[in-house]
């Protein structure tokens, strides 16, 4: 029965054909497309921004890593959710650098400055 797939010759000596494997490819090339496919691009691209926003912060302004949070993007703006004034005035202190470091990142968005909301007390962490 011809199933579409090239065959090589029998090697191991069990009668059945050895199937040709199609060229390895990395998984990270593949994600994008199978989410596509599966209608879950935005999902993805969410996922790259928080976890690119998250890197960023970590490398730029470490004192504020963990205490923060990428919200949304209004325009040019992204808008970032601190944990306490004194991250948000961290978050400021480093913002130029901290906007210039995410519109360049690979899952980056077009961004030119910051803008800063402190998480009100009693709830958790923004999409938690």
């Amino acid at each position: 029965m011809d199933d579409g797939t090239e065959h090589e010759p029998d090697r191991r000596g069990d009668g059945e054909p050895r199937r040709r494997r199609r060229p390895m490819s990395r998984i990270g090339d593949l994600i994008p497309r199978a989410a596509a496919r599966l209608g879950l691009e935005d999902e993805l691209r969410r996922a790259r921004f928080l976890a690119t926003f998250d890197a960023i912060v970590a490398e730029r302004a470490p004192a504020a890593h963990g205490a923060c949070r990428a919200l949304r993007v209004e325009g040019e703006t992204l808008v970032v959710e601190a944990d306490a004034p004194i991250v948000g005035q961290e978050l400021l202190l480093h913002g130029e650098a901290l906007a210039t470091a995410f519109r360049t990142a690979p899952g980056g968005v077009p961004v030119r400055q910051l803008r800063v909301v402190i998480r009100s007390s009693g709830r958790g962490p923004a999409g938690a």
